[in-house]
This record gives C-alpha cells, structure tokens and sequence, in this order.
C-alpha cells in the first residue's frame, strides 16, 4: 500500500472497494447506454461504514472519485477493469468477461481502533485481483467474482455471486437493488478474524478461523441532474456467516454501509 495512505483511510477506501457487485461509480447515469470512445468523470463520495469487531466506532470520509472508461478498460474509484473479449446471446442476452483488481479491499484494523483489539497485531487491507464473468439480460444481471489476495496479506481468496436489476421509475431516476453471496475461504477469515496464540488475553480466547459464506443486500438510486451531472446514493447490509460470528473479536452480526455520491461526467 501506498505509505501516504493511512490505515484508516485504507479501511474507508476499502467499504467502496468492496460494494456489491455493482460499483456505483461505473454505472451510467439514467438514459445512456454504452459509451461512445472513452468518457471519464470526476466526483466526491461520503462513505460511512460500521464494522463487526467489538469496540469500533462507525467510520466516516469524503473522498474524491475518478472513473474512466472506454472499450477496453474501466476504472471507477479504487476499482480497476480490463475488458476481454464478450459473447452476444441474443437481443436482449450478453455475456462478459474481465480480469479486475480492487486496490484497497479486505477490511482490517489497527489495535487502536479499539480497547478490545490491544495487543492485537495489524490486520492490513489488501490489494485483491481476479477475473469476473456477467451476463446481462433483460430480467436481471448476474455476477460470478473470483478474487485473490495479491499482496500475501491474508494469503485467502473470496468467491461473489450476485444479481441486481435496474429500474427506470422516472425521469432521470434509476434504482438499483442488489443481492449477493460471498464465500471466503479459511485463511482470509482466519487472517481478519482470528486470534493468535501470542494475542491471547483474558476475555479474548484464541480462535482459528474457517471458511464462511456471508450474505448481502443493498440498493443503489442515480438521479440524473442534467446531461453531465448525477448525484448516487447506496446503502447495504452485510450479514456474516457463523465462522465470522463466533470470532472473539467480533460483537455483531451484520455490517453495514451508506455511501452518497456526486459525479461530473466529461
């Protein structure tokens, strides 16, 4: 990771990184379709996010937003895309595939994110890359995700099946819900959640963490301003698997999220 990247703005970066399988920067304000050449805009997004480990406060930051992209690649905040080769299915039926990389993703903590995580060695947000596959069609689109921890931090991999629909309910308004599945592996959960033999301490046992499939919702809404211009807004929950429940570290079931965003499209 950068060295001018604190670890609490790396966790922040992270909750964007990490939205469910539609980024909310990459989509299109209401009314266009696919761009034409290259197009590319600008933005600020305020991105509140609660974790689940015992003792956090909910983090809040207003961060500046870059996407770009064209027919090769696409870069929306901390998300980067390298188109490959689609398939058409049909009219209405599509099938795509990329090779993607999230630059800060993974969650983590630093002992003094809370008095119960004393003693605790780091956890570092990583940097994750794989490849994904989507095919659009005209009742929903769904999503299969494969990542990696290219940095070694955790060593694990995570597995995302999703499926979001876009709605039209008026002018220049598009909602989009979304729904997801996660699996991730054991060293990913034993690296976040887990407790080493060394950071054992009265009231926090050591624990080894297993392989866990967490579930999502969420839902984005745009609102288009005027031909450049649209405001977003996404909010999720994320409910955790049992293996990330019964962690020590962690006193809460679910995570959640609340990003709003503003974009100026060139």
């Amino acid at each position: 990771m950068p060295a001018f990247l604190t670890p609490t703005l790396r966790r922040t970066l992270a909750a964007f990184a990490l939205l469910p399988t539609t980024s909310v920067f990459a989509q299109k304000p209401p009314g266009e379709g696919k761009p034409e050449g290259s197009s590319w805009g600008v933005g600020i997004a305020v991105i509140s996010a609660q974790k689940a480990y015992k003792g956090t406060d909910r983090e809040t930051r207003a961060l500046p937003m870059l996407s770009y992209e064209n027919q090769y690649l696409k870069l929306s905040g901390p998300n980067v895309e390298a188109k490959l080769p689609g398939l058409d299915l049909g009219d209405s039926q599509r099938l795509k595939f990329s090779l993607v990389a999230k630059l800060f993703g993974g969650g983590g903590y630093e002992a003094s994110d809370s008095p119960f995580l004393a003693g605790m060695a780091e956890r570092k947000s990583s940097t994750w890359v794989g490849g994904k596959m989507e095919w659009e069609n005209g009742v929903a689109d769904l999503k299969l995700e494969w990542l990696a921890d290219a940095a070694s931090h955790s060593k694990g991999q995570r597995i995302v099946l999703g499926l979001d629909r876009k709605w039209m309910v008026g002018p220049g308004l598009m909602l989009i819900p979304q729904v997801s599945a996660e699996w991730a592996d054991k060293k990913y959960v034993d690296y976040y959640y887990g407790v080493r033999t060394g950071e054992v301490v009265a009231g926090r046992a050591a624990y080894t963490g297993k392989a866990t499939l967490n579930a999502e919702v969420g839902l984005t809404g745009m609102i288009r301003l005027d031909k450049q211009q649209s405001l977003m807004l996404n909010v999720g929950v994320k409910s955790l698997g049992k293996e990330i429940r019964n962690s020590p570290l962690v006193d809460r079931s679910t995570e959640n999220r609340l990003m709003l965003g503003y974009q100026y499209r060139f």
